[in-house]
């Protein structure tokens, strides 16, 4: 469910958040892409792929969790200043059932964002043709960060 609590200070944030998403090898390799933007919050959708897979045919651990951080990231980002950029300081996944499906959405939410750090959770579905389940969750800090030459968007 989309956040509606938060307004994004820079009329054009989808657009920034799809540029920069746009740049991310990390989503390409999952074949991920944006399927919700709005302020202070984003939803990734990826399909299944063997490439993608552990050793049982689920979704490896480390792909969903990059698909997490970057939901979450990018929910962060949408209510930054436009000269900024967003840096993961932490985050702490916990997964709840194999990540056995179709596809896959990772929720990126705003909880608290704040002039340096913004606290997100973020909740990945694997999807079937009979719904949807939960799989994992993500607490995430992230860093505003501006001024800083070789870092942006």
């Amino acid at each position: 469910m989309p956040n509606t609590a938060f307004q994004a200070a820079d009329p054009g944030f989808a657009e920034r958040v799809a540029q920069s998403f746009s740049l991310q090898g990390a989503m390409q390799t999952l074949g991920a892409r944006l399927a919700l933007v709005q302020p202070g919050t984003v939803d990734i959708v990826f399909g299944w792929a063997p490439g993608l897979t552990q050793q049982h045919g689920f979704i490896h651990a480390g792909m969903l969790t990059a698909a997490l951080d970057s939901a979450c990231g990018y929910a962060a980002f949408s209510l930054m200043p436009t000269d900024a950029a967003v840096l993961t300081i932490e985050f702490k996944t916990n997964l709840l059932a194999p990540a056995r499906g179709e596809s896959f959405r990772a929720e990126g939410r705003v909880l608290k964002p704040g002039r340096t750090i913004t606290v997100c959770e973020g909740r990945a579905f694997a999807l079937t043709d009979g719904g949807e389940k939960l799989v994992a969750t993500m607490s995430c800090t992230l860093m505003c960060v501006q001024g800083r030459p070789g870092i942006s968007g």
